[in-house]
């Protein structure tokens, strides 16, 4: 592990910021700015798609496919990103599996507030099955909101009867929307992205309103787990929402579900991003790639 690594990127993340509200422009405009420099990993091909009635991307390996399915949600608050800002997640993934990826254009908040985003994920795990492919060649992976909707979609995929996937990457999943965890004061000032007053800001924008304890948008507090595929949880130690992470952990056991929970030192939120600068990024991506790859069972690989 790298100190010097790790405080560069702590450097880089605290650069001075608009202290007063910005307007979702400049907000969206802001998370792509930041999310461009991140390295995308060389040896994939992508190209646009539609899953279910979102536009998507498709994310191959540069050669033959292994016989498994990403479905991959970006991060970004439900309110900013698409699936170009996380391509260095998803890209990783790819190259570190040989799985394709797929990864929704799903609709973002204040616009279309909760429940649009979850409606969009299970739509295009529909799309996935309805296309052929087994439950047990897909494994739903995705950041901060996007490991948010790997657990809401499972949710409500489970609720409308459908098969689970066969594993649950989260990276750094906001899994709280009831902001309880204790890691929610302890780390504030330590977490180079959130405050508390900024994460409620696009949480209302998201919640329009709706009751955060409830399952889909508290799932780490009040979802039941039962039947959930195995899941792998990363998170850093400098992040706000930690404790979304190890509590979803606790009741994923208590459930009897297979998880790891995985928590790197002196990392901020969503550190595999930076992968290729930060090592503890590219160790991180292996084991998720390692996971996925024991766990996903293809039966055979559908056209895109």
């Amino acid at each position: 592990m790298s100190r010097r690594q790790r405080a560069e990127i702590d450097a880089m993340v605290r650069r001075p910021r608009p202290e007063t509200p910005r307007s979702m422009e400049e907000l969206r405009a802001g998370f792509r700015a930041m999310m461009a420099e991140m390295i995308v990993p060389a040896g994939i091909r992508t190209r646009t798609t539609t899953l279910g009635d979102r536009p998507a991307v498709l994310v191959e390996p540069a050669g033959t496919p292994e016989a498994g399915t990403i479905l991959y949600f970006h991060g970004g608050s439900y309110v900013a990103g698409s699936p170009e800002t996380a391509m260095s997640l998803t890209g990783n993934l790819v190259t570190g599996t040989g799985f394709r990826a797929l990864s929704p254009d799903y609709r973002l908040a204040p616009e279309h507030p909760f429940p649009a985003a979850i409606e969009d994920g299970l739509s295009a795990y529909r799309a996935l099955l309805d296309s052929g492919e087994d439950p047990s060649a897909i494994a739903f992976a995705g950041d901060s909101a996007g490991g948010g909707l790997t657990v809401t979609t499972c949710l409500a995929a489970r609720d409308a009867g459908l098969p689970l996937p066969a594993a649950i990457v989260a990276f750094s999943p906001g899994l709280d929307m009831t902001r309880t965890g204790a890691s929610m004061d302890g780390k504030a000032g330590v977490d180079p992205f959130f405050t508390r007053e900024g994460m409620e800001r696009t949480g209302a924008m998201y919640l329009a309103g709706q009751d955060p304890h409830q399952p889909l948008l508290s799932p780490a507090v009040h979802a039941d787990l039962t039947g959930f595929p195995p899941m792998l949880l990363q998170a850093g130690t400098n992040e706000m929402l930690l404790d979304d992470s190890t509590r979803m952990a606790a009741r994923a056991r208590e459930a009897g579900v297979d998880v790891i929970l995985d928590v790197t030192a002196d990392v901020p939120h969503v550190f595999q991003a930076f992968a290729g600068v930060l090592d503890e990024a590219d160790e991180a991506l292996e084991r998720a790639a390692l996971f996925l790859r024991r766990r996903v069972r293809a039966k055979g690989l559908t056209a895109g």
